[in-house]
């Protein structure tokens, strides 16, 4: 039974703590548009996209009108495009990604992803041309967002692909440095990547998914940070019970979506992604909820307790309030898009290597940071390895979103407005990991991969 009560609050929520849902994000399999010749796949991939999707902004903000839920984006997931690409006899697959975007833009989505190949345990054909193509078609388009999966705790780490990427990352940021470097913000380099995340720019539609399906992904850090404040001198036991708590309610507003979402577009519901995804705004931060813990700024020692604590306890409480919960599920830490990680950036608080700490036990990773376009791609590729042993280590998702903007020093600050915020330029270690990338090779899988 839903009371006044409960109607009110989530009305407070909605209005005054910026609980949204983030997205609905559609899935779509693209397997059965290979085709040999390259201009009829992009014809088959054009025609599914736009039939399949094209309802699906006109469902979102019908929802969103009569249930009074902002639904902030509507995205489309695809296929690995390595995957059902290979088939074409192509050198290149940039006008793979020109087709995506014209069909994101016909259905008036945000974002398309699944520009991606999946690449742990070593290369095909298909998956060396998608990642030699990826600067000129992130450069080349608009929605379209690419994905690396590169490492997991069953495969090892891919050391090959780790040095391609940070060169890749660099031929971005090179190829998109008009706009300072706003095509790595749509590339993500994973170890276990998720293939029912909805969230960008890692969103692929995963080979064991039907042929389309919905996925939700809520969000409500302001919703946990109001609950937090009425608790002064709580103890940590105290804690965790408020915010499971509150992440229920969270999550059954996306389930209400997902399910509505479901129904009238007539596609299966997949999975609904709890994660807390905070904005650049004031009051819809993470950083926030962790210095209403008691930390005086994020970043400080109990830092990563204290995400620690949030990531488990959203989690425990989001699970009880959705039939389906995947995705990458927990706290973002997204440096740009998170207004209290910006100023504790800014404050000194807050290192790449405290990041790289927090991101031990939070959702995902190094997540939208800004770093100088001095930056070799030999030290791009030191983190991204760093941070996939994380993952495989630890059976996690993990990922690296780094952003090495031409011509931007440590101290200044780059722009890229709505959702993806804005960010100091973040200071990173100077030495050289040169010669440990320049081995290649694949780093063995850990011990704990052998399960069975």
């Amino acid at each position: 039974m839903i009371t006044i009560e409960d109607i009110l609050e989530t009305n407070q929520m909605i209005t005054v703590n910026k609980l949204d849902v983030r997205t609905i994000t559609m899935g779509i399999s693209l397997r059965d548009c290979a085709h040999p010749n390259l201009r009829d796949f992009c014809r088959n991939v054009y025609d599914k996209i736009t039939r399949t999707a094209e309802f699906l902004v006109k469902t979102g903000e019908e929802i969103e009108s009569e249930y009074g839920v902002p639904i902030i984006n509507k995205r489309i997931s695809v296929t690995p495009i390595a995957i059902v690409a290979e088939s074409c006899k192509a050198e290149s697959y940039v006008p793979i990604a020109e087709t995506l975007d014209r069909a994101a833009k016909e259905v008036g989505v945000n974002f398309i992803g699944g520009f991606s190949a999946l690449v742990e345990k070593g290369y095909t054909s298909g998956d060396r041309i998608l990642i030699e193509s990826i600067p000129q078609a992130l450069a080349a388009t608009d929605l379209v967002c690419s994905s690396i999966n590169l490492a997991s705790t069953k495969a090892g780490i891919n050391m090959d692909c780790v040095r391609e990427m940070g060169e890749v990352i660099k031929r971005t940021a090179e190829l998109t440095r008009d706009k300072q470097a706003i095509g790595c913000a749509k590339l993500v380099v994973f170890a276990n990547a998720p293939q029912d995340n909805p969230f960008m720019a890692g969103a692929f539609h995963g080979v064991s998914e039907p042929d389309t399906v919905i996925n939700v992904g809520v969000s409500g850090p302001g919703v946990v940070k109001h609950a937090l404040e009425d608790m002064k001198g709580a103890n940590f036991t105290e804690i965790a019970e408020t915010i499971k708590k509150t992440a229920f309610k969270i999550t059954r507003v996306g389930q209400l979506v997902a399910q509505e979402a479901s129904r009238r577009l007539g596609v299966p519901f997949g999975i609904i992604d709890l994660s807390l995804a905070p904005t650049p705004a004031v009051g819809d931060s993470v950083a926030r909820i962790l210095e209403e813990m008691g930390l005086e700024a994020c970043g400080a020692p109990g830092t990563t307790a204290a995400l620690a604590l949030l990531n488990d306890a959203v989690k425990k409480g989001g699970l009880m309030a959705s039939s389906h919960v995947g995705g990458l599920s927990g706290a973002f830490i997204p440096v740009s898009e998170d207004e209290g990680m910006i100023a504790a950036v800014k404050r000194g608080s807050l290192s790449i290597e405290k990041l790289e700490a927090m991101t031990c036990v939070c959702s995902v990773g190094l997540d939208m940071i800004a770093v100088s376009g001095d930056v070799s791609a030999s030290t791009l590729s030191g983190i991204i390895a760093d941070e996939a042993a994380i993952g495989v280590v630890n059976n996690k998702t993990t990922a690296v979103r780094l952003i090495p903007v031409p011509g931007a020093k440590v101290g200044d600050i780059v722009e890229y407005g709505g959702l993806l915020g804005y960010c100091p330029i973040v200071p990173v270690n100077k030495f050289s990991s040169e010669a440990f990338i320049a081995r290649g090779g694949r780093i063995p899988a850990p011990v704990r991969s052998l399960t069975n």
